[in-house]
């Protein structure tokens, strides 16, 4: 993961000359690689990029396009080559038939934001979004998107400019660790569209009447997001972020105290 051909803005060089000095002209002269952007996930667990928010931002907002590497086709067992957009750019790759839409991602496009926690669809860590809709990568074949348009976690942000929903986290920490993360807001995003377009879930009171726009309770939230597992238990936080994504209001978190 590399980034030679971009240049850092100021806000980015201040935020890494007082919280990375020692990285500042390693970055300058060979670019952004994994490591550094491990230590920023460390600074950002610690609070530490509070006084540089907007250098944080463009940083997280960054997208990442890797070369593909050419594999022989001897070598593929049941090859198939695949065409597909992934994070609104065509890509062409081999791969065999039986590889899951997450491996491919991860292991052939350098595209490691989506995670693979259980690897049985149970967690919800590698959550994508396929054709504006809500898919466990982990399940999901890679060659059944053939033609289809792909959208990661790394694909959300545009022009350097975080989407709402990867905001309202930031805003309302709703992380830990930031394992589930990726997969957490991807599935967030593709709810707000199946509340845009109405559609039911398990606690909608009825499910016969069509309604577009559907304002999302926080009993909504919790049952459309059941499916995205978080160990740290950031579900509160979690719940307050979408909450404030979908209705552009702020949003204060409501705490309940044992005792």
């Amino acid at each position: 993961m590399s980034q030679n051909n971009t240049k850092l803005t100021e806000e980015e060089k201040r935020l890494f000359g007082e919280l990375m000095p020692e990285e500042l002209d390693e970055i300058i002269q060979s670019g952004l690689n994994r490591r550094h952007f491990m230590k920023l996930i460390g600074l950002a667990s610690a609070g530490l990029l509070a006084s540089h928010l907007i250098g944080a931002e463009q940083l997280f907002a960054r997208a990442i396009d890797m070369e593909i590497e050419d594999l022989n086709p001897m070598a593929v067992e049941n090859g198939v080559t695949v065409n597909f957009k992934v994070n609104s750019i065509e890509k062409k790759v081999l791969i065999d038939s039986r590889t899951t839409l997450l491996d491919t991602l991860r292991e052939r496009l350098g595209l490691t934001g989506s995670k693979k926690g259980c690897d049985h669809g149970q967690c919800g860590a590698c959550t994508v979004i396929v054709d504006g809709n809500r898919v466990l990568s982990c399940l999901t074949l890679a060659a059944t998107c053939e033609g289809k348009s792909v959208i990661t976690i790394e694909g959300l942000a545009k022009n350097n400019e975080l989407n709402p929903m990867q905001s309202a986290f930031l805003k309302h920490d709703s992380f830990q660790c930031g394992f589930c993360t990726p997969g957490q807001i991807c599935s967030a995003v593709a709810l707000m569209k199946e509340a845009k377009e109405g559609q039911a879930s398990y606690v909608t009171h009825n499910i016969r009447e069509t309604v577009t726009g559907i304002a999302l309770s926080d009993d909504e939230i919790a049952e459309r997001m059941s499916g995205n597992i978080c160990r740290c238990g950031a579900y509160p936080n979690i719940v307050a972020a979408i909450k404030e994504a979908q209705t552009g209001k702020n949003i204060e978190q409501t705490w309940l105290f044992a005792g």
